[in-house]
């Protein structure tokens, strides 16, 4: 009867020592699973215009802020905050680079020939073959890495989404000869439209005398 009783008591104390453990369990919140192929293809064709702030880090470590607009297709526009004037935008198939420093007209290539190009294409499918070169989940955010099936010479591009709901975090570009530039998107919100010459690089050349 004694054995029975302490049997019973260890019983007891055990029960209040793992309530509070079993409590705090129940409290922390759930991980939610990786994000899939899809659901992350559907999320960027869905986002058709969007603006927000950013964070860049450039390959030498300098840090530079703005604001960013996207609007899909083929179109993005980052207007860096003072004292950097620069302003970069995509329109038209091109990708140019103002310099405000510069009296010549803006440096200028394809957009199609950017990693960027892959999430601003009429129809993302990163289920494409040879598409995704990586794919990874920490718990609470999915990472994809992509490139051009066609022409991984052009570099890749690392996206970081969180979610359900899907969101788009960050991207690093690592460009054809390796140079790394990492974006950090901050209160990306979609809005019901903007401004075609936002993205209008003949206008935007015009207005600047160039």
């Amino acid at each position: 009867m004694p054995r029975a009783c302490g049997y019973m008591n260890a019983m007891k104390h055990l029960r209040l020592f793992l309530l509070p453990l079993f409590l705090a369990a129940m409290l922390q919140p759930a991980h939610a699973d990786a994000l899939r192929l899809p659901t992350i293809s559907a999320y960027l064709n869905s986002l058709k215009s969007a603006e927000g702030r950013f964070t860049q880090i450039n390959q030498d470590g300098t840090i530079a802020t703005g604001k960013i607009y996207i609007k899909r297709p083929g179109r993005i526009r980052f207007e860096y905050d003072p004292p950097d004037a620069t302003l970069v935008m995509a329109g038209g198939g091109q990708v140019a680079i103002f310099d405000p420093k510069s009296n010549q007209p803006p440096e200028q290539y394809p957009l199609a020939r950017t990693p960027l190009n892959l999430i601003l294409q009429r129809n993302v499918d990163l289920s494409r073959a040879n598409m995704v070169t990586a794919f990874e989940y920490d718990g609470t955010a999915t990472m994809v890495v992509a490139q051009d099936p066609k022409n991984p010479e052009y570099g890749n591009i690392r996206l970081k989404f969180t979610g359900p709901p899907v969101e788009l975090r960050q991207w690093i570009i690592t460009s054809g000869d390796g140079t790394r530039t990492t974006v950090t998107l901050n209160d990306l919100k979609t809005v019901n439209s903007l401004q075609s010459g936002l993205f209008n690089i003949p206008l935007e050349t015009r207005r600047r005398g160039r």
